[in-house]
């Protein structure tokens, strides 16, 4: 009696959601399975593309796996760590997103029989750790080296790689043009690795085709004030000067006062004004620069006094592209206009200010560094620019990491079916459940050449037993689905490559995350501290107030 009148022990707050054991890791599963099946049919050169349209109204068109689960507004718990995994991909090596998502949920689908039989996770967590480490040797074993070739062997190696990528993408009709621009601005800005040294910039109207890359700089022309048209707009080696200042008549910051005895007093603070901004002016002209940017604004008065000595201005330039200007032409950022010496002054064979669509560009060309480049994107919508410039993001990651490492893999399933068979094989081999595990992790692998037939509208039964096959048969290690004819082919031999630092990374992050899914069997969610966190956020909105407009007061003029 005394035993059943024991105290109830609470030990989480009231209204506290706990779920665990065995039905938790299955709903686990099932959520990362319902995740994948968002982004499944957007793989291979037949995928279909999402339209996503979010609170603000935004739309975006996109088959890239990253974009979309970055849309994807999850909630699941275990489900983000999908999210996650593709952010890491895309970040480390720029494709293979959908790749990584697919599989992770594949593994955890061909685990989710043995949980519910009964079989503790850690066991097949093991299994499938060795079955990672050997699939990873195998890849390196396979992968073939591009290294060693001639300059003009070593684009086209890499342009097959990027036309790989782009030929899965919204501009895969035009991969060969983008993919040999794509070679280019990455050869053009050599050993750097900041990726903001390639500038893309967009402009709707006209075709695809007529985007172009501009080995240097090329921006959107700034606001700019009267006198701007009787500026130059072409100049042949210029020297360049770049700051970080501004170069107008400055307003008050704060409400300043004054006391005056005699009026006359005024004219002289008026013009003690007018001669800060004209000697500053007077040095930058004596600097024996020909283009002047800066990143604040150049006012109306510095504008025509530039036009009328034959110097073009810009102001209002964006951070990034004046950087990216400095680091070209070889000027430095100056945030003064005193002892301005030529070796801080930028330099470059042409500059010329083009029409571009309805935009004016400004493009600095033949830039001494040559450590930049910038890909002048043309289309129809606006969504499908923006389609474009995340297609040639994903190209670009993928040469420049074929250009660091060097080694490339046949695409198309193949590596997948190749790895696969070899997996099975060692499977046999081992006495005990582990043979189990690793057979299904083998199994799972095949979800690549499956969904591609599946995306295609091939029949993937059909083609997946050929390709095991030619796989068993030990001369078949390069084929994988031929996306033209429905049948099987070479992928190495028809140049359908891709990097295999993709590939090592796709099946690294998709076991480290499916192992880590299976190691949860408890979830805590305290839904109060959700709420809360709610309207902490809401409340950080409503105050983020902007600082009131000012007005700018009247101004004297100079004494002539």
């Amino acid at each position: 009696m005394a035993s059943m009148l024991q105290p109830q022990i609470i030990l989480l707050k009231e209204g506290t959601d706990t779920a665990q054991g065995k039905g938790q890791l299955i709903s686990n599963i099932n959520a990362c399975t319902a995740v994948a099946d968002t982004v499944r049919t957007t793989l291979g050169p037949r995928g279909m593309d999402k339209l996503v349209h979010d609170d603000k109204g935004n739309t975006t068109i996109s088959n890239d796996g990253a974009t979309i689960m970055k849309l994807l507004d999850i909630v699941h718990p275990a489900a983000k760590i999908l999210a996650d995994i593709a952010r890491s991909q895309d970040s480390e090596v720029g494709d293979g997103t959908t790749t990584v998502v697919l599989l992770a949920a594949e593994f955890l689908k061909e685990a989710k029989p043995f949980i519910e039989d009964g079989v503790h996770p850690h066991n097949i967590i093991r299994s499938y750790r060795i079955a990672s480490t050997m699939a990873l040797k195998k890849i390196e074993e396979l992968a073939v080296s591009i290294e060693g070739k001639s300059l003009e062997e070593k684009k086209q190696l890499l342009s097959k790689c990027a036309a790989t990528t782009l030929s899965s993408k919204l501009i895969g009709g035009e991969k060969e043009f983008f993919a040999s621009m794509v070679v280019d601005a990455v050869l053009a800005i050599g050993d750097d690795d900041r990726l903001n040294l390639i500038g893309m910039k967009k402009v709707p109207g006209g075709t695809m085709r007529d985007s172009f890359l501009v080995k240097g700089v090329a921006f959107k022309k700034t606001f700019s004030y009267a006198g701007f048209e009787q500026q130059p707009k072409k100049f042949l080696n210029p020297k360049i000067l770049v700051l970080n200042i501004e170069l107008e008549l400055k307003s008050e910051k704060e409400n300043a006062e004054i006391r005056l005895s005699d009026p006359l007093q005024y004219q002289s603070i008026v013009d003690a004004e007018w001669n800060i901004i004209y000697d500053k002016l007077d040095k930058c002209v004596q600097s024996g620069a020909k283009i002047v940017l800066s990143r604040l604004a150049i006012g109306d008065l510095a504008t025509q006094y530039f036009a009328d000595r034959d110097i073009f201005c810009a102001g209002r330039v964006a951070e990034e592209d004046l950087q990216r200007v400095a680091a070209a032409t070889g000027g430095t950022v100056q945030t003064s206009v005193n002892n301005v010496i030529d070796e801080v002054l930028g330099t470059c064979e042409v500059f010329e200010e083009k029409q571009v669509g309805n935009e004016r560009f400004n493009i600095f060309s033949g830039c001494p560094s040559g450590q930049t480049a910038t890909i002048v994107l043309r289309g129809g919508a606006d969504q499908f620019i923006e389609e474009a410039e995340r297609s040639l993001h994903d190209a670009i990651m993928i040469v420049r990491r074929a250009v660091k490492n060097s080694t490339v893999v046949p695409g198309g399933g193949a590596i997948d079916m190749e790895i696969s068979k070899y997996l099975r094989q060692h499977a046999r081999t081992i006495a005990g459940k582990s043979q189990l595990f690793i057979n299904a992790y083998a199994k799972a692998l095949e979800v690549i050449p499956r969904q591609l037939c599946d995306n295609a509208g091939f029949d993937a039964t059909d083609v997946l037993n050929k390709l095991r096959q030619k796989h068993a048969s030990g001369e078949g290690a390069n084929y994988g689905v031929d996306i033209a004819t429905g049948g099987i082919a070479d992928s190495y031999a028809n140049f359908v490559w891709e990097p295999a630092v993709v590939k090592i990374n796709a099946i690294n992050a998709a076991t480290e995350a499916s192992c880590l899914i299976l190691s949860v069997d408890e979830t805590v969610k305290n839904p109060k501290s959700e709420s809360a966190q709610g309207e902490a956020a809401a409340s950080a909105m409503a105050g983020r107030g902007g600082p009131g407009m000012r007005g700018r007061g009247g101004r004297g003029m100079r004494r002539r």
